[in-house]
């Protein structure tokens, strides 16, 4: 009976590639599943030195090896040693010798074109990748007037070279991991060395690595399993897909998460404030910035509160009203069968289904849908007696300040707030509603993002920070990093104290 040791052994060495070529290849075939687009090309160099080549044809660029690998390899050089050392002798970026099969297959499937040789116990890895990439464009979520017009992609490189261009110093650092057993997904975190917090490298590091699934496919995905309150309707992370505001947000002393075939980056730590913010907001001027800033402030409050607020009036607190407008409201509303919970939560789903169906719908069709779907649906709500003019008001000014929300995941879950507070106003009126917004406030202060308070600078309170959250000093006077990031470098203008 064999013993660990000996099966160790064993395993080990089945992991570890032959010195025969055609040994390898058979080994090659059980591992990699051969599909129409995988090359194994078989030949002789200009040495006499029997090779093969592998590769997948959909994921290689075709010029770079046929020219710059297969053309050298066949009529040029004499030996294959000549591929390796200081002295390349191929137009190639990278060449990599590997014994293991595990590395084999990670490189197959990655793009890179695999050299066995026969007689050796090796193979060489060439950086071949040429897979099939979108230009770049500008965002679709985060647009801009004055800032730049750039936009991730779905290729890791591309993106990293985006950051660059605006950080470009060299105490930037960039490490490597992957995650995924089946589809492995390659990640990148970002982080400048002298200026970030090295506790939130750590903790990112080590909650990446605890990842345990078969693939990550997205950034939102992997947002989800290292966010530190997976049951919350609000974000705890940024996705931004703006290269501009990623390196902003490095340069305040935040660690960035990049992974391949994923057209966002991943912003850690946040808070509450830093979702309200636009990057344009520091290219215009100062008051002109703190009025947006303070308006898509008064848009939250309305977006999530107004129709609870219509609600609790019209039924417990009329008296509230004005008589003239009273005698408006209930001309407006004598027609209407339902009680205004549910003549408010008809309205809401139906404007969800008209977002969601421009959403999906090509944008020419899509946005015809938006404008003459609600003008449709509302004036035909209207002459049916089915809901009152004054509640197609409450609910076109409701959705109107959902989409000044900048940030969309925040702006989705300001959408999800609205029907609860809805409800608990219809049971209990404006007493309701109050204890609803306290419970949410409750909930934010209790919220954390990579151990940062999510209310960081309101509970608890620093007062450094208000320079640049509801409103925008001058940038002169914005010396200092925010306070809640306890960035090793506070100063950000000036001389450290």
């Amino acid at each position: 009976m064999e013993t660990f040791q000996q099966q160790e052994d064993k395993k080990n060495s089945d992991e570890l590639l032959y010195t025969d070529l055609q040994v390898n290849l058979e080994q090659l075939q059980k591992r990699v599943s051969n599909g129409p687009d995988l090359i194994v090309r078989s030949f002789q160099t200009k040495g006499k030195e029997n090779v093969s080549l592998v590769y997948y044809s959909s994921l290689v660029d075709k010029v770079s090896v046929n020219d710059h690998l297969l053309r050298p390899l066949m009529y040029q050089l004499d030996n294959t040693s000549e591929l390796l050392g200081p002295n390349l002798s191929i137009p190639i970026g990278k060449v990599t010798k590997v014994f293991d099969w595990n590395d084999i297959e990670k490189a197959i499937f990655q793009g890179q074109s695999v050299l066995f040789i026969d007689q050796t116990s090796h193979a060489l890895i060439f950086c071949t990748q040429g897979w099939p990439q979108r230009g770049i464009q500008e965002p679709q979520n985060e647009s801009s007037l004055k800032g730049g017009h750039q936009g991730f992609v779905e290729t890791l490189e591309i993106n990293l070279a985006l950051i660059r261009r605006y950080v470009s110093d060299d105490n930037l650092v960039i490490k490597e991991h992957s995650i995924g057993d089946r589809a492995e997904s390659k990640i990148l975190i970002l982080y400048i060395d002298d200026v970030v917090n090295p506790v939130f490298v750590q903790e990112i590091t080590a909650r990446i690595q605890k990842v345990n699934k078969d693939a990550v496919l997205d950034l939102g995905e992997l947002e989800e399993m290292i966010e530190d309150n997976p049951y919350t309707i609000f974000p705890q992370f940024l996705i931004s897909e703006r290269p501009d505001s990623v390196a902003s947000n490095l340069l305040q002393g935040r660690v960035v998460l990049l992974m391949d075939h994923s057209p966002n980056a991943l912003v850690a730590p946040m808070t509450l404030t830093a979702f309200f913010q636009s990057q344009d907001d520091y290219s215009s001027r100062w008051i002109v910035a703190t009025f947006l800033r303070l308006l898509r402030l008064l848009s939250f409050f309305i977006s999530m509160s107004l129709p609870a607020l219509y609600i609790s009036i019209i039924s417990f607190h009329y008296e509230l009203i004005p008589l003239d407008l009273m005698l408006s409201v209930g001309e407006s509303r004598s027609k209407v069968p339902f009680p205004p919970i549910l003549e408010a939560i008809l309205m809401e789903i139906a404007i969800e289904m008209l977002r969601e169906a421009g959403l999906r719908l090509p944008n020419p069709i899509g946005q015809t849908v938006g404008v003459v779907g609600g003008i449709v649906i509302g004036e035909a709500a209207v002459q049916a007696g089915i809901v009152s003019n004054i509640m197609v008001i409450v609910v076109s000014v409701t959705a109107i300040a959902g989409f000044i929300i900048p940030n969309y995941d925040m702006s989705n879950a300001v959408r999800l707030v609205r029907f609860p507070m809805m409800i608990i106003s219809s049971l209990f009126g404006i007493v309701g509603l109050s204890v609803g917004l306290m419970v949410l406030f409750a909930h934010l202060i209790s919220l954390k993002s990579l151990g940062v308070p999510f209310s960081s600078s309101f509970a608890p309170i620093h007062l450094s920070d208000w320079k640049d959250n509801f409103i925008r000093t001058p940038l002169k006077a914005m010396k200092k990093r925010p306070f809640s990031l306890k960035a090793q470098q506070s100063r950000r203008q000036g001389k450290e104290d």
